[in-house]
């Protein structure tokens, strides 16, 4: 019983390492951010089907479900565009660090969404956000357009966290990946037509070294993530997943550093910065599993 529990804490690890591993696909990919997220969803959508088809999986939906879930997927597809073309603009570092804010977003979004009361110690973590914000922006303000990418991308991605939270109360995971990811793909097909160049011979023009990289984006950090996060949770608590995943940022700066010394070595006042913000998500998240206990005892 120790024994598989150690093996799903290793395992939630390993997602959480190749959650971090993404930022440096999206660096070593060379098409840009709207073609590369039309890929890993079109890629990620046929996976998902055949996972549905070989599980049996039901997926019937109804037309306001379905609705709900497109917007979601559009704010998905946004959010990925954006945090892929952070990443092109300055470099994976920056687009992680931004990234960490999320969890500032979220405890405005979550009050709005769950009709509840802003949690006061929440304002002063987002305050200190700032802080930390503010010290990256002012010691490396030549990536301030891959800031700005990486800031709305962390408040899309706390949207569509949220809302997905709430979509569970009705469906199941799958299902709702699924239908967000088919409509992601619309979305961006749609944009690449009115706005882009339309599919044309350049659009599938993708050299072998890309088709590689975003095969692995599409099954490894997609498909797989996703099933595997599914069974993770089935043995570990929400909480511990969720605090866990917050490591996703420091798992992909020291890869980042690792693999990119050049380009992706920061000041000192960056690293700072980062870890302010690594250190209040974290804080945030045991604060409130403390207080969850707390009230357990109480009553």
């Amino acid at each position: 019983m120790q024994n598989d529990k150690l093996k799903n804490y290793l395992h939630l690890h390993l997602l959480v390492f190749i959650a971090g591993f993404t930022a440096i696909i999206g660096k070593l990919i060379t098409i840009n951010a709207v073609s590369l997220v039309w890929y890993r969803m079109l890629m990620a959508t046929l996976l998902m089907f055949l996972y549905i088809k070989r599980a049996k999986i039901n997926v019937d939906i109804t037309k306001k479900a379905l609705i709900k879930l497109s917007i979601a997927g559009i704010i998905i597809a946004l959010h990925w565009i954006t945090f892929f073309g952070s990443i092109q603009v300055s470099n994976a570092s920056i687009a992680l660090a931004m990234f960490s804010t999320g969890a500032f977003f979220a405890s405005f979004i979550e009050p709005i969404i769950y009709k509840r009361k802003i949690i006061k110690y929440e304002i002063v973590f987002g305050l200190i956000v700032i802080v930390g914000i503010y010290l990256i922006v002012r010691s490396e303000f030549k990536y301030i357009d891959g800031m700005i990418l990486g800031v709305i991308s962390a408040f899309l991605s706390s949207l569509f966290a949220v809302l997905n939270g709430k979509f569970l109360e009705e469906h199941s995971a799958t299902k709702i990946s699924f239908y967000e990811f088919i409509s992601g793909v619309f979305f961006i097909s749609i944009y690449i037509l009115v706005f882009g160049d339309g599919f044309n011979a350049n659009h599938f023009n993708i050299s072998i070294s890309d088709a590689s990289w975003l095969f692995i984006l599409a099954s490894v950090c997609t498909a797989y993530a996703f099933i595997a996060s599914v069974y993770v949770m089935r043995y570990i608590s929400p909480y511990t997943v969720v605090l866990t995943y917050n490591l996703e940022p420091i798992y992909g700066i020291v890869l980042a550093l690792i693999l990119f010394p050049e380009s992706e070595t920061m000041s000192s006042s960056f690293y700072i910065g980062a870890f302010i913000i690594l250190g209040v998500v974290l804080s945030n998240g045991i604060l409130k599993n403390w207080k969850k206990i707390k009230a357990k005892k109480s009553n």
